[in-house]
Order: C-alpha cells, then structure tokens, then sequence
C-alpha cells in the first residue's frame, strides 16, 4: 500500500507538472498566431485521465492488500522514458491540446520518424499498463476502451487541423 502511494503520487506529480508545461507552452503558441482546433473533446480527455489517476488511488491505495507487480511497473518506467522523449522532441510545441502554428513545418525527429502519433501510443500503454502493476486488469482493459473511444475522436481531428 505504501508502495502503491509512493508510484502514484509520483505519476500525479508527473501529470500535474505536465498540465503546467502544456498551459505554459499553449499560451506561447497562442501568443505566436498558433490556433487551438477540435476543443470540445479536450474535457472528455480531462475527465477520463482524471477519473483513471483517482481510480487507481482508490483502488490501489485506499484498499488493503494490494501489491505491486515489479514486471509490469519496469514497463511503466520504460513507458516513462518514451514519454520524456516525445515531450523532448516536440520542445515548446508540446501541449495536452490540439495546437496548430500556421506555417509550422511538422515533427518529424524522434519518435516521430517511426509513429505519427507517439504519445497516444504510450498514453494508451500506459492506462493498461498501470493498473496492471497493481493487479486491477479489469480496470486497465475498462479504461483502454474508453481511451480507445477517446482516441479515435481526437486523432481524426488533430489529422484534420494538421490538413492530413
């Protein structure tokens, strides 16, 4: 349980300083002629990775005897790794919201030379991967559907702000 507490509360602390980078890098783009497109979806995205991170505090933390599966949270952290380099590629473009600055040529280093879209690949890893640290399939296969759901609105639109 202690355990369980310690990875969660670096994954909040993680995504709460995200949200922060992401506002930061919004204004700036923003600032630079940058326009958001589809923002509709964006507090159907909120709510589902809010819901998940408080989920997995509830059912991992505040529940007795739940373990840890070293495996599955190796994977996790490997899973963080990816993340840090798709944030690093994308640099001051990165933001949670679908952001696109006119006359911007697209990403193609990093990750983006393999996967058009690497950080929904490593987003949807990640919300079945977690809960598998912790034991909780069910919970990673519910929230991979509804992420999938998600996904499937939200890459047809950036494709379509992106003119692809």
């Amino acid at each position: 349980m202690l355990l369980a507490g310690a990875i969660l509360s670096l994954v909040t602390l993680q995504r709460l300083g995200e949200l922060v980078l992401s506002r930061r890098n919004t204004g700036r783009l923003l600032a630079q002629g940058a326009r958001e497109a589809a923002r509709g979806h964006y507090p159907l995205i909120v709510v589902l990775h809010a819901a998940w991170l408080v989920g997995l505090w509830y059912l991992a933390v505040w529940r007795p005897g739940v373990g840890v599966d070293w495996a599955w949270l190796a994977l996790f952290i490997v899973l963080q790794g990816l993340r840090v380099w798709v944030i690093a590629t994308l640099g001051p473009r990165w933001t949670t919201r679908i952001i696109v600055l006119p006359g911007a040529p697209l990403v193609r280093e990093g990750p983006y030379r393999f996967v058009s879209h690497p950080n929904y690949c490593i987003v949807a890893a990640e919300i079945l991967v977690l809960p598998l640290v912790f034991g909780l399939v069910w919970y990673g296969i519910v929230f991979s559907l509804l992420n999938a759901l998600v996904l499937w609105v939200r890459i047809r639109a950036e494709e379509a702000a992106l003119g692809r």
